[in-house]
């Protein structure tokens, strides 16, 4: 059976290079475009790993997560927060959010183009190889 990866992200090109990277991969790919859309579809589905777009309209993915890991069903689930601040040299901003911090997310990206897109999934392979457990994992 495929790992199964919800990607959570609004914008279609990255959706586009994520699919066609997990599927040579050999990971099924779900995708959500709206944070609301991956709340639900966490539930429903039960991925192995969610890389959460932190911009996304409406619910963005800091309070997405924190309903993910506010779910004792889907609280063993890791996150890797996916942001871009990094590119506006305010990475800061994303590290020092109250949420970002409170949420559990297992780890945070900053997306800087392809070649972090290669970064997430040997990182996502990584979170996926630690098997479960009912705490947070943070990074060392």
């Amino acid at each position: 059976m495929n790992r199964r990866i919800l990607v959570v992200e609004d914008q279609e090109d990255n959706r586009h290079i994520l699919r066609d990277l997990l599927a040579s991969a050999g990971y099924e790919m779900i995708e959500a475009v709206t944070g609301e859309e991956g709340v639900a579809l966490a539930a429903a589905r039960r991925p192995d790993l969610i890389l959460m777009d932190i911009q996304l309209p409406g619910l963005d993915g800091y309070e997405a997560t924190r309903r993910i890991k506010g779910d004792p069903a889907l609280r063993a689930i890791p996150v890797i927060a996916v942001t871009s601040y990094a590119l506006s040299g305010d990475d800061r901003k994303a590290c020092s959010h109250p949420v970002c911090i409170s949420t559990g997310a297992a780890a945070r990206v900053a997306r800087a183009g392809l070649g972090v897109v290669a970064d997430m999934l040997v990182l996502a392979a990584a979170v996926m190889a630690v098997p479960r457990c009912s705490g947070t994992v943070y990074p060392q």
